[in-house]
């Protein structure tokens, strides 16, 4: 399933108690057409964080409409979430394991005036940013490197990746957005990679001091982390 949703009202997308998640709404509107299912995602979005190339797998053994299906879930769900596609796959395929890479976009409105349109898909920021030094900044990370002064530790779980890519652009409209792609993610990286990337852009810190915070390993010699509304995951990528 290809799955788009506004995260703005939800608490992520993992089900969780008693907090409204994208998962538990999917799969409650799901549980008449296939009855009981666990769906798997390829990336476990966190709170107001978006998506608009999100995949989702599930195994059921119920006979379905998937184009009568697929309305009705757009019906139940809409406008928040937004089921674009279905298709089978074979019993090999996971939404999370089968993965190769994820590509994520942040976006920044860079000007005086906020935008009630963009306000739930951007940080608005009135200082102008220095584009050139912020990609300046950022370039060391391509590669494979211990991101834990840039990651929210989470038990069991280690913070060597490979970043593919990653840019700074110009957009129109005033925007500046951050194009990400990598095999995978730890908690909280995009947005800590964006905070320090802004702190250089404004001019608090050096572009040069976002390497060597990435060389202390150190999540306390981090930026923190950018507000989570304007993190979308746009694409995953499989063999």
């Amino acid at each position: 399933m290809d799955l788009a949703y506004d995260g703005t009202g939800f608490h992520g997308y993992a089900t969780q108690p008693n907090v409204p998640t994208v998962q538990a709404a999917l799969e409650d509107a799901m549980e008449p057409w296939v009855g009981e299912v666990d769906t798997f995602v390829a990336g476990r979005t966190d709170k107001g964080v978006h998506a608009t190339g999100q995949v989702v797998s599930f195994e059921s053994a119920a006979e379905v409409d998937t184009f009568r299906l697929m309305r009705s879930l757009n019906r139940r769900l809409g406008p928040a979430i937004a089921v674009l596609s279905f298709s089978a796959v074979g019993d090999d395929f996971h939404a999370r394991h089968s993965a190769t890479g994820r590509r994520y976009r942040y976006q920044v409105l860079n000007r005086e005036a906020p935008d009630p349109f963009l306000a739930r898909t951007s940080w608005h920021l009135t200082v102008s940013l220095d584009v050139e030094e912020m990609n300046r900044a950022i370039e060391p990370m391509v590669g494979v490197h211990d991101f834990a002064a840039f990651c929210k530790a989470a038990k069991g779980r280690g913070t060597v990746r490979e970043l593919c890519s990653l840019e700074w652009k110009p957009r129109p409209g005033d925007l500046v957005v951050l194009d990400v792609h990598a095999s995978s993610f730890c908690h909280q990286m995009v947005r800590s990679i964006v905070a320090a990337s802004v702190d250089v852009g404004r001019g608090v810190i050096s572009a040069d001091r976002v390497a060597e915070i990435l060389d202390t390993h150190d999540r306390r010699q981090g930026r923190g982390a950018a507000p989570s509304r304007g993190l979308t995951l746009v694409g995953v990528d499989y063999d």
